[in-house]
Order: C-alpha cells, then sequence, then structure tokens
C-alpha cells in the first residue's frame, strides 16, 4: 500500500523535489493534500498532476483564484488554520514539513498531536520549538524523519548504532557563496551575489542563512534536538565539494560518513521510504573524478551568526526562538534592500543582547518573545 502524504510547502524548492521524488514511484507514494504560499499557476500546475482533495494557500485572494480553477470537488482553505487543516488530513499517514521560518511550527506541532509521522525539512521549527516538539513526538509516539542532507547523513550512519557509544557527530558546510571573502569583501557584497550558491539550488531565504553561516548554526540546534547530544559533542567542518554530508566520530574513533552527490532528493526519498531504500534517477558519485575533497575549519570571526548560533542554543530556553526570529526578519531586511549583507548579523546580535530567556512551557511563550524579537529587529539600525 501507498505511504500517503500531506506536503507542507509544495512550491519551494524541497515541495518541489519532493514532487519529484512521488512522481519517480507513483506506486510507493501519493499526494493527499498540499499547502502553498501564494503562487497560484504552480498549485494548479501540481493539482493537475497530483489530484490531492485538500490544498491550502497562504492567502484568502490566492485561495479563491485556486477554487475557481479547480474543480468543486477539491477543497480549498487558506491562512494558518489552511495550514493546520493540512497538517491534520485524515488521508495522509506522513506530514512533510518544508515551509520557509517558524510559521510552520504551529503546523508542524499540529500534526505530531494528529499522530503523523513527520518529514522534517523545517529546521526552524526546531530551532525555535525543539523543546516541545520532542516532547510532544515522544508523548504522541511519533517519529521525526530529518530532511536535511546533513542530518539525513547522521540518521543514516547513527541507523544500527549505540547512542552512548557517539563522541560526536560532524556537520559539513560548504561555506556558502562568500567563503574565501574576507571582512571588508562581505562590506561590499550584494543581493545578486549572495544568492549564487557554489553547490545547491534553494529558496533565498535558506541561500543567504547558508552566506552568513547562519544555516549551519540552526543545523547544530537542529542535531541538539534530533540526535538528543550535546552542543560540546556537535562540530562544522567546512566541506568545499558538498560531497560528504556529514558524519558521525564513535568511542573508538572510527568516523562513518554518508557520502553522494549534492541531490536533495537523496535525503527527501530517504525519510519517505525509511526503513527501506528506492532506486533514484540521480548522479552516480564518481570519487575517482572528484580526485580531492577539501575541508577546513570555519572562521567565527568573519562568519559570527555561526558562534551566536552555538550560544543561543547552549542559553536555551527562548533565546534560540529569539535568535531565529531576528535572522528571518533581518534577512528580509537584506532582500529587500534596506540593510547590508553585514547588517543581518548586526541585526541578530543586538536583539540577542536585549533578551533575558525564560523556559519554553507552551507555544504561546515562543510566539509571545518570537513577536517581541521581529519587532525589535525591524526597528533595530545597523551601520
Amino acid at each position: 500500500m501507498a505511504k500517503t502524504i500531506a506536503l507542507l510547502g509544495s512550491t519551494g524548492s524541497i515541495g518541489q523535489n519532493t514532487l519529484r521524488v512521488v512522481s519517480e514511484h507513483p506506486e510507493e507514494f501519493r499526494i493527499t493534500s498540499l499547502a502553498a504560499g501564494t503562487n497560484v499557476d504552480l498549485i494548479i500546475k501540481q493539482w493537475q498532476q497530483f489530484r490531492p482533495s485538500l490544498i491550502s494557500m497562504g492567502s484568502r485572494e490566492a485561495a479563491e483564484r485556486v477554487r475557481s480553477a479547480l474543480p468543486d470537488s477539491v477543497k480549498v482553505v487558506w491562512g494558518r488554520a489552511g495550514l493546520e487543516e493540512v497538517a491534520c488530513d485524515p488521508q495522509a499517514d506522513t506530514v512533510v514539513s518544508a515551509v520557509v521560518g517558524s510559521f510552520g511550527l504551529r503546523a508542524t506541532l499540529a500534526a505530531i498531536n494528529a499522530g503523523k509521522t513527520i518529514a522534517l525539512a523545517n529546521k526552524e521549527t526546531l530551532v525555535a520549538g525543539g523543546e516541545l516538539v520532542m516532547r510532544q513526538a515522544k508523548t504522541n509516539k511519533v517519529a521525526i524523519l530529518p530532511l536535511d542532507s546533513e542530518h539525513s547523513a547522521i540518521f543514516q550512519c547513527l541507523n544500527g548504532e549505540k547512542h552512548q557509544q557517539v563522541n560526536k557527530i560532524v556537520l559539513t558546510a560548504s561555506g556558502g557563496a562568500f567563503r574565501d571573502y574576507s571582512r571588508n569583501q562581505l562590506k561590499e557584497v550584494t543581493l545578486e551575489q549572495a544568492l549564487q550558491h557554489p553547490n545547491w539550488a534553494m529558496g533565498k531565504k535558506v541561500t543567504i542563512d547558508t552566506a552568513t553561516l547562519m544555516n549551519k548554526g540552526l543545523e547544530v540546534i537542529e542535531a541538539h534536538w534530533l540526535f538528543d547530544i550535546d552542543f560540546e559533542q556537535i562540530e562544522v567542518v567546512i566541506h568545499y565539494e558538498s560531497i560528504v554530508h556529514s558524519m558521525v566520530e564513535f568511542k573508538d574513533k572510527a568516523v562513518m560518513a554518508q557520502m553522494g552527490t549534492p541531490d536533495m532528493r537523496g535525503p527527501i526519498q530517504y525519510a519517505l521510504s525509511y526503513p527501506d531504500r528506492l532506486p533514484l534517477s540521480s548522479e552516480v558519485l564518481d570519487l575517482t573524478k572528484l580526485g580531492t575533497l577539501h575541508f577546513t575549519q570555519p572562521d567565527v570571526e568573519r562568519f559570527p551568526c555561526l558562534g551566536m548560533a552555538y550560544a543561543a542554543g547552549k542559553a536555551g530556553g527562548t533565546m534560540p526562538a529569539v535568535m531565529n526570529a531576528a535572522n528571518e526578519v533581518a534577512v528580509e531586511r537584506f532582500l529587500d534592500g534596506a540593510i547590508p549583507f553585514l547588517g543581518i548579523e548586526q541585526v541578530i546580535e543586538r536583539v540577542m543582547n536585549a533578551h533575558n530567556p525564560v523556559s519554553v512551557g507552551d507555544l504561546e511563550t515562543l510566539e509571545e518573545v518570537e513577536q517581541w524579537a521581529r519587532a525589535l529587529a525591524r526597528e533595530t539600525p545597523v551601520l
């Protein structure tokens, strides 16, 4: 019987790659519902191919346009309530959480409480609400399977291994568009340059996060929650080729690495097909053609966002949510041309310095501090 899937964020990069995986294996997977933002034309094309019975859009206007273009048998909803309705779709046994930003947290929690298996690409969900999410997942006996290439790699390396025998995990990072730039060069970079990732094709927000190394910082916090491991046991290395997706070092100093060509369909398909593996029409990894793989230490003086993420994770409580919210607003401001590239880190640092973290008791606490952090991040001046 095919696995049934509700896809949150179907028109984004991860969402589109998920649908490519589904289309390669129609006998294994079936899409029951889709949630998107405002890309009406693309969601209509996706419905024509996969015929889900439920669609949610980001706005009322987009939902009305979709509703007028599809048969009456398709239910079209919108907004945060619509996203949660897709997340709780009774026809779906698996929810792919691929919306961008902390907007996906509430919907992911709703899916967990509905007993769905979670295939998680929305890293902000665990950054902002890791304590809540993992607690709810344990209570509801729900599996959370990582879709990020790095966390999928760690998940695969740990498969069948004993947690107490892990010495550390090593997350690899491409280094982003500016990995060889000096601080002086970083002062002058443009939006167009920042969106030119050397290895991966991703959405704008993730690509900018990669350029600041904040993306890797978010992944450090995500790994802490996914694998129940201390921050002192999580290391980041810059790996230019993006072939080694991440590694695990064990107590006996043996290191296991998961390798492959840079293709997001691989980790997506593994999460959907787990515990099985299916064929994938991707490029075969040929190490003889590569010849050499390069690894270097990240420079947190040139890219302080990585250090901020470690600091937020160790501070705990509401600090990671505040850092994440400030980063989302700062990236938006950079994308809008309102602040320079280095203004992103200034906004995050100032918002974090203004916050005294408290424990995360419930979702309302998180949403309240996130709202505060966003407001402050919008008003924070930069040099």
